[in-house]
């Protein structure tokens, strides 16, 4: 059995590296034929009617697909690993082609999702035909489902020991002492293939183990900044959710898709027309900030934060399939962004960078209840004792400070929220 979980690893994680790379560039290619040419550089120039025409059928065909297959819908690792294990739910080989498909056309079409979710979806449905192939034990799904996750997370974001962290955090943690390896084995494979092809996450700036006190000191004021947001971003997200779900659907809840598709399609061509940059998985903003050298405007900056958080909560309910771990990672790049700006104004001396990435690692951390992620995604992105250090500290208290009032759980990143009027605090 040893044997079979050996070569059941390396099997999952080559076909995961294969495949995630795959719907990496399917999405840069679509969205280069759908916008023609660089969504950033064509969008200014294509007519309006056409930037609001995009997203909306791209929702509807989404939509369409997840009605003939349910399980294309985007639904976090641990839900997948649980409904599997009590055949509520089945991967197939028809699954996987539709959520890729699915998912590509969220994304390149500007859906403010990220492609996280899915890869993760993506490499636990890979390893479940694995361990079918295979004819292992029942006992050992929930083991595959988590050896795939991890190697679909390490070759999208190509970074290892993220994936690994993904996994642990998410279904693995009971598998640690016994089976640890065979994560290690097919992340590290899926990572050595997607590295060939995709472009990781890297900061430019590292001063490495060298740690700067004026960071430090600085960080202490940045704790209740990004906390701040994090409350508003949880109170906008919770007003917005809760009138919308439960003031207007409890009148039309048999057209519920389709009117979450005309408001998806109309908010995300608006924010297109805006400002490009600010709609799609947010990627493209977290490698700008975390190594931008020039100044961003403030105003800008704020107006950004805010359309991408009415977009990614728009496009979770309107079935977009993909993942939160970039947008949220995009919002937080955006606030430490501005929080250096804000320094740089009252005359202390930080670089804005340097928080766009503490901020990326630590409104992702905190929203998404994964502390030990966010710090291995900061070790792994930048190298740097003043990001991971700063990412550590800010993790643990501002998911402190929020659950004081927000009860942040760990779930499905688009499943739909069943808000009662009576428990709006209530995350």
């Amino acid at each position: 059995m040893l044997l079979k979980l050996l070569i059941a690893s390396i099997i999952t994680g080559l076909i995961s590296g294969i495949f995630i790379t795959f719907y990496e560039l399917l999405i840069t290619f679509m969205s280069y034929f759908i916008f023609f040419g660089n969504p950033v550089d064509t969008i200014p120039e294509l007519p309006v009617w056409y930037i609001y025409l995009v997203p909306t059928v791209a929702i509807f065909i989404v939509n369409y697909i997840i009605s003939r297959d349910k399980n294309v819908r985007e639904y976090g690792v641990s839900e997948i690993a649980d409904s599997v294990c009590e055949n509520r739910m089945i991967l197939t080989i028809r699954t996987l082609f539709l959520k890729v498909l699915a998912s590509a056309l969220s994304l390149s079409s500007g859906f403010l999702v990220g492609t996280e979710g899915p890869s993760a979806g993506i490499g636990a449905m890979i390893a479940y035909q694995v361990h079918k192939w295979f004819r292992m034990p029942a006992m050992f799904t929930k083991l595959m489902i988590s050896v795939g996750a991890s190697s679909g997370i390490a070759a999208i974001f190509v970074s290892p020991v993220t994936g690994l962290a993904f996994a642990f955090e998410n279904i693995a943690y009971q598998f640690l002492k016994q089976y640890m390896g065979y994560l290690i084995l097919s992340a590290v494979i899926a990572f050595s293939i997607s590295l060939n092809f995709l472009e990781p996450i890297i900061f430019q700036h590292s001063h490495g183990r060298r740690v700067d006190l004026d960071y430090v000191y600085a960080n202490l004021l940045f704790i209740p900044f990004i906390t701040l947001f994090i409350y508003f971003y949880l109170f906008l997200k919770k007003r917005v959710l809760h009138f919308v779900d439960l003031e207007i659907f409890i009148k039309f809840s048999r057209y519920r898709n389709y009117i979450f598709a005309l408001i998806g399609g109309s908010i995300v061509g608006t924010i297109m027309l805006i400002k490009p940059e600010a709609a799609f998985s947010g990627k493209f903003i977290v490698t700008t900030l975390i190594n931008k050298e020039s100044h961003i405007p403030l105003l800008l900056i704020f107006g950004v934060i805010l359309l991408r958080i009415i977009g990614t909560t728009v496009a979770i309910y309107a079935n977009a399939v993909g993942g939160l771990f970039l947008p949220l990672m995009s919002i937080g790049a955006l606030i430490g962004y501005a929080f250096g700006e804000v320094m740089l104004a009252y005359h202390i001396v930080v670089e804005p960078f340097y928080f766009a990435a503490i901020g990326a690692a630590v409104f992702m951390g905190v929203l998404m209840n994964l502390p030990l992620t966010a710090l291995i995604l900061s070790l792994e992105t930048t190298f740097d004792y003043n990001v991971v250090v700063a990412t550590g500290v800010t993790v643990v208290l501002a998911s402190y400070l929020s659950n004081l009032y927000f009860d942040i759980r760990k779930k499905a990143s688009t499943q739909k929220e069943k808000i009662d009027a009576r428990e709006i605090g209530k995350e």
